[in-house]
Protein backbone atom coordinates (compact mmCIF):
# COMPACT_ATOMS: atom_id res chain seq x y z
CA UNK A 1 0.00 0.00 0.00
CA UNK A 2 0.97 3.47 -0.49
CA UNK A 3 2.03 6.42 1.74
CA UNK A 4 -0.83 7.88 2.01
CA UNK A 5 -3.31 4.91 2.25
CA UNK A 6 -1.20 4.02 5.13
CA UNK A 7 -1.40 6.73 6.64
CA UNK A 8 -5.22 6.91 6.28
CA UNK A 9 -5.27 2.96 7.45
CA UNK A 10 -4.01 3.89 10.86
CA UNK A 11 -5.15 7.14 11.50
CA UNK A 12 -2.59 9.15 11.05
CA UNK A 13 -0.77 11.97 8.37
CA UNK A 14 1.12 11.20 5.54
CA UNK A 15 3.89 13.62 6.87
CA UNK A 16 3.67 11.73 9.80
CA UNK A 17 4.50 8.46 8.31
CA UNK A 18 6.92 10.02 6.24
CA UNK A 19 8.82 11.70 9.66
CA UNK A 20 9.26 8.24 11.53
CA UNK A 21 10.74 6.92 7.97
CA UNK A 22 13.03 9.05 8.41
CA UNK A 23 13.59 8.88 12.55
CA UNK A 24 13.65 4.78 11.64
CA UNK A 25 11.02 4.03 13.75
CA UNK A 26 9.64 2.71 10.37
CA UNK A 27 11.57 0.91 7.83
CA UNK A 28 11.90 2.55 4.72
CA UNK A 29 9.99 0.55 2.45
CA UNK A 30 10.93 -1.54 -1.24
CA UNK A 31 9.28 0.95 -4.52
CA UNK A 32 7.01 -0.01 -6.69
CA UNK A 33 7.83 0.37 -10.19
CA UNK A 34 5.99 3.52 -10.24
CA UNK A 35 8.63 4.66 -7.91
CA UNK A 36 5.83 4.44 -4.75
CA UNK A 37 6.87 3.46 -1.61
CA UNK A 38 4.94 0.26 -0.89
CA UNK A 39 4.36 -0.65 2.21
CA UNK A 40 2.81 -3.82 4.02
CA UNK A 41 0.65 -5.64 6.99
CA UNK A 42 4.22 -5.09 9.30
CA UNK A 43 4.12 -1.66 8.52
CA UNK A 44 0.45 -1.43 9.64
CA UNK A 45 1.22 -3.34 12.69
CA UNK A 46 4.49 -1.19 13.42
CA UNK A 47 2.56 2.14 13.19
CA UNK A 48 -0.34 0.76 15.63
CA UNK A 49 1.99 -0.04 18.04
CA UNK A 50 4.14 3.70 17.83
CA UNK A 51 0.08 5.11 18.08
CA UNK A 52 -0.05 2.94 21.12
CA UNK A 53 3.05 4.26 22.60
CA UNK A 54 2.75 7.87 21.12
CA UNK A 55 -1.02 7.79 23.38
CA UNK A 56 0.22 6.86 26.63
CA UNK A 57 2.81 9.72 26.69
CA UNK A 58 6.22 8.52 25.56
CA UNK A 59 8.51 10.57 23.35
CA UNK A 60 9.91 9.35 19.88
CA UNK A 61 13.34 8.33 21.20
CA UNK A 62 11.78 6.22 24.32
CA UNK A 63 9.39 4.61 20.95
CA UNK A 64 12.60 4.33 19.02
CA UNK A 65 13.93 2.09 22.20
CA UNK A 66 10.74 0.40 22.89
CA UNK A 67 10.70 -0.91 19.36
CA UNK A 68 14.58 -1.94 19.29
CA UNK A 69 13.58 -4.38 22.20
CA UNK A 70 13.57 -8.11 21.43
CA UNK A 71 10.42 -9.80 21.33
CA UNK A 72 8.44 -5.67 22.31
CA UNK A 73 9.43 -5.89 25.52
CA UNK A 74 8.93 -2.59 26.37
CA UNK A 75 8.31 -3.14 30.15
CA UNK A 76 10.92 -0.80 31.53
CA UNK A 77 10.32 2.07 29.37
CA UNK A 78 6.73 1.63 29.98
CA UNK A 79 7.39 1.43 33.71
CA UNK A 80 9.86 4.34 33.89
CA UNK A 81 6.56 6.47 32.07
CA UNK A 82 4.56 5.42 34.74
CA UNK A 83 7.16 6.64 36.76
CA UNK A 84 6.89 9.81 35.57
CA UNK A 85 2.90 10.20 35.38
CA UNK A 86 3.19 9.53 38.97
CA UNK A 87 5.83 12.63 39.75
CA UNK A 88 3.30 14.96 37.26
CA UNK A 89 0.89 14.08 39.19
CA UNK A 90 2.29 14.81 42.67
CA UNK A 91 3.90 17.76 41.07
CA UNK A 92 -0.01 19.00 40.19
CA UNK A 93 -0.85 18.22 43.68
CA UNK A 94 1.31 20.61 45.08
CA UNK A 95 0.35 22.91 43.20
CA UNK A 96 -3.25 22.71 43.92
CA UNK A 97 -2.37 22.49 47.75
CA UNK A 98 -0.14 25.79 47.39
CA UNK A 99 -3.02 27.38 45.30
CA UNK A 100 -5.56 26.46 48.16
CA UNK A 101 -3.28 27.76 50.75
CA UNK A 102 -2.99 30.66 49.28
CA UNK A 103 -6.78 31.49 48.15
CA UNK A 104 -7.39 30.42 52.01
CA UNK A 105 -4.81 32.97 53.32
CA UNK A 106 -6.01 35.71 50.81
CA UNK A 107 -8.69 38.40 51.34
CA UNK A 108 -8.95 38.45 47.66
CA UNK A 109 -12.39 35.78 47.45
CA UNK A 110 -14.04 38.38 50.19
CA UNK A 111 -17.46 40.04 48.74
CA UNK A 112 -15.61 43.56 49.20
CA UNK A 113 -12.65 42.35 46.81
CA UNK A 114 -12.88 40.76 43.60
CA UNK A 115 -10.14 38.48 42.48
CA UNK A 116 -9.10 38.64 38.96
CA UNK A 117 -7.14 37.10 36.45
CA UNK A 118 -4.27 39.34 37.44
CA UNK A 119 -4.29 39.11 40.80
CA UNK A 120 -4.44 35.01 40.55
CA UNK A 121 -1.29 34.78 38.11
CA UNK A 122 -0.13 37.46 40.81
CA UNK A 123 -0.28 34.63 43.53
CA UNK A 124 0.31 31.67 41.83
CA UNK A 125 3.63 33.53 40.73
CA UNK A 126 4.03 34.16 43.96
CA UNK A 127 3.82 30.48 44.69
CA UNK A 128 6.92 29.35 42.57
CA UNK A 129 4.38 28.53 39.82
CA UNK A 130 6.21 29.16 35.79
CA UNK A 131 4.00 29.62 32.94
CA UNK A 132 4.10 25.65 32.23
CA UNK A 133 2.77 24.88 35.72
CA UNK A 134 -0.36 27.39 35.29
CA UNK A 135 -1.09 25.67 31.45
CA UNK A 136 -0.84 22.74 33.31
CA UNK A 137 -3.04 23.66 35.80
CA UNK A 138 -5.59 24.69 33.46
CA UNK A 139 -5.18 22.02 31.52
CA UNK A 140 -5.91 19.63 34.41
CA UNK A 141 -8.95 21.37 35.50
CA UNK A 142 -10.33 21.74 32.51
CA UNK A 143 -9.89 17.50 31.88
CA UNK A 144 -11.69 17.35 35.57
CA UNK A 145 -14.50 19.98 35.68
CA UNK A 146 -14.47 21.67 32.32
CA UNK A 147 -17.83 23.47 33.00
CA UNK A 148 -16.33 24.75 36.52
CA UNK A 149 -13.29 25.48 34.61
CA UNK A 150 -15.57 27.75 32.28
CA UNK A 151 -17.16 29.59 35.38
CA UNK A 152 -13.52 29.76 37.35
CA UNK A 153 -12.35 31.98 33.91
CA UNK A 154 -15.86 33.69 33.89
CA UNK A 155 -15.83 34.48 38.07
CA UNK A 156 -12.05 36.20 37.02
CA UNK A 157 -13.81 38.88 34.42
CA UNK A 158 -11.59 37.56 31.80
CA UNK A 159 -13.08 38.39 28.40
CA UNK A 160 -15.20 35.79 26.08
CA UNK A 161 -12.61 35.77 23.19
CA UNK A 162 -9.35 35.15 26.43
CA UNK A 163 -11.44 31.99 27.88
CA UNK A 164 -12.18 30.62 24.36
CA UNK A 165 -8.29 30.55 24.32
CA UNK A 166 -7.28 29.53 27.61
CA UNK A 167 -9.31 26.51 27.24
CA UNK A 168 -8.51 25.69 23.76
CA UNK A 169 -5.25 25.94 24.97
CA UNK A 170 -5.57 23.41 27.79
CA UNK A 171 -7.14 21.04 25.76
CA UNK A 172 -3.77 20.10 23.73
Amino acid sequence: MTVTALAKRCGVSRSTLLHYESLGLLRRPPRTAGNYRAYGEQDVARVQQIGVYRKVGLGLGAIRAALGRPDGDAAAILQRRLVDIDAEIETLRGHQRAILRLLQRSHTLTRYQMLTKDKLVSIMRAAGLTEDDMRKFHQEFEKAAPTEHQEFLEFLHISADEIARIREGSRT
